[in-house]
């Protein structure tokens, strides 16, 4: 039987955390929502939907996923696959299962959900988000030949292989960190098609100039940081 976690960084996530959580597959062993310094009641509604909730004083993207890490690191048993899924309900958590497919059928160790323009409701992805998924994935392809087309956060990966990333970026550099140590340690990857709404709430990334800038700036030094290794 194959083990899977969830992790979800949520930051003030109160109306959407419970029905993403509502929303996995009941094959998920353990969700794990890590409060991001959240002010609102986002704890107490994940603890009531019946994940497992820790808190992330720290505030950062990378810094909420590396909890959740430490907290399965604790465990006695292991699981095979690390699902991360964010807590704002634009992700279909519902699509899991497409998710950790290609991992339990065809041995893959990474698969990214690829939010593709036919499946993306209108105004889910703001232009700014659109044209950095665009810009990242084109360098990694002509500085490292690799064949993402998404930085999307609903992915799933092997736990052995995750714990083998040594993931360390605490912000908006996290995702494609993972990709980029992915393509270095020769991970085997696939991308899958999956849905994608409007959040619920607005965004603390792209919903802000500063937030936005900041995020390109991460991703952009991870990967001019990997040309020169």
């Amino acid at each position: 039987m194959t083990k899977i976690k969830v992790i979800i960084p949520a930051y003030n996530e109160q109306d959407s955390i419970a029905k993403v959580i509502n929303d996995i597959p009941v094959i998920v062993d353990e969700v794990i929502v890590v409060s991001n310094n959240s002010t609102d009641n986002t704890k107490i509604n994940a603890k009531k939907a019946g994940a497992t909730v820790l808190t992330e004083n720290q505030k950062g993207y990378g810094y909420a996923c590396l909890k959740g890490m430490e907290h399965i690191a604790k465990q006695e048993t292991k699981p095979d696959i690390v699902v991360f899924l964010d807590g704002d309900y634009s992700d279909y958590p519902e699509e899991l299962t497409k998710l950790i497919e290609p991992i339990v059928n065809d041995d893959i160790d990474f698969v990214i959900g690829a939010r593709v323009k036919r499946l993306r409701e209108q105004g889910s992805m703001t232009k700014p988000q659109i044209f950095g998924n665009w810009l990242a994935t084109f360098l990694m392809k002509q500085m490292f030949g690799a064949k993402f087309t998404d930085l999307g956060p609903f992915r799933a990966i092997k736990y052995d292989k995750l714990i083998a990333l040594k993931m360390e970026d605490k912000t908006y550099g996290w995702t494609v960190e993972m990709q980029l140590k992915a393509i270095k340690q020769k991970l085997s990857y696939v991308e899958i098609p999956v849905k994608y709404r409007n959040r619920i709430g607005v965004s603390k990334v792209s919903g802000t100039v500063k937030g936005s800038i900041f995020a390109g700036v991460k991703i952009l030094a991870w990967i001019f940081k990997y040309s020169f290794k």
